[in-house]
């Protein structure tokens, strides 16, 4: 199994036009308790994100007016200033949004949340336009997969494609693949291995295969 975006994502996104007010957003964020909104331009794409860390900056150039200004210059950026200075989701949202499409791998959308610090991701159609939300609780769903089911697709479609299955055995609990058996050479176990990593759910792999030895090189010959 190899879960895409599509299977995890919430397909009801909610989202704001570019021209939303500061208070309907800061309403709409408190009404559905979320920390951000994709945000829509006149067409119907998606041509940002309005989050609680954009808004906060307004509120923190608000503070500077009334004289903590030290302060507040050592924690705002200065393109947070500018931004600050905005009063629809246009004005405030970063962009361009960072995007997934609904059939991009749910480990691609992990790794974008983690390498750019992302909570969700706006799903986003060929056309830009926003298909759905996805978000670091969607992701994680994979590893609530049965083990049963993890096992089945390792012994009956994994090692297949790569060995004889019937020279190994998986145990799974927890997610954690606890694998045995004797693989034809070196490195088709490590292909194995890494085939099996790969299956969504799988926390950890355990490495119990029997390897063959390496060949003994022939002892050279007599020199005449």
């Amino acid at each position: 199994m190899n879960a895409v975006v599509r299977d995890v994502m919430s397909a009801r996104p909610i989202s704001v036009r570019e021209n939303a007010s500061f208070k309907e957003i800061a309403g709409r964020l408190r009404e559905y308790r979320v920390s951000a909104f994709p945000v829509l331009g006149y067409d119907g794409t998606v041509i940002g994100v309005v989050s609680e860390a954009d808004m906060l900056a307004k509120e923190a150039l608000d503070a500077e007016r009334h004289g903590v200004r030290g302060l507040v210059a050592g924690i705002v950026h200065r393109r947070a200033f500018r931004k600050a200075a905005g009063v629809t989701a246009g004005d405030l949202m970063t962009s361009p949004a960072v995007t997934v499409g609904a059939d991009d791998t749910v480990e691609h959308a992990a790794w974008l949340m983690y390498t750019r610090g992302l909570k969700r991701l706006p799903v986003v159609d060929a056309a830009g336009r926003l298909a759905g939300i996805v978000s670091r609780t969607d992701v994680l769903a994979v590893f609530d997969r049965p083990d049963e089911e993890i096992r089945q697709e390792i012994i009956d479609q994994v090692i297949p494609r790569l060995s004889e299955p019937s020279w190994y055995s998986a145990r799974v609990r927890d997610g954690i693949v606890t694998l045995e058996g004797t693989p034809e050479t070196i490195s088709i176990g490590h292909q194995v291995l890494d085939r099996v990593h790969r299956v969504q759910g799988v926390v950890a792999v355990r490495d119990r295969l029997a390897y063959p030895l390496p060949p003994v090189p022939a002892a050279p010959g007599p020199y005449f």
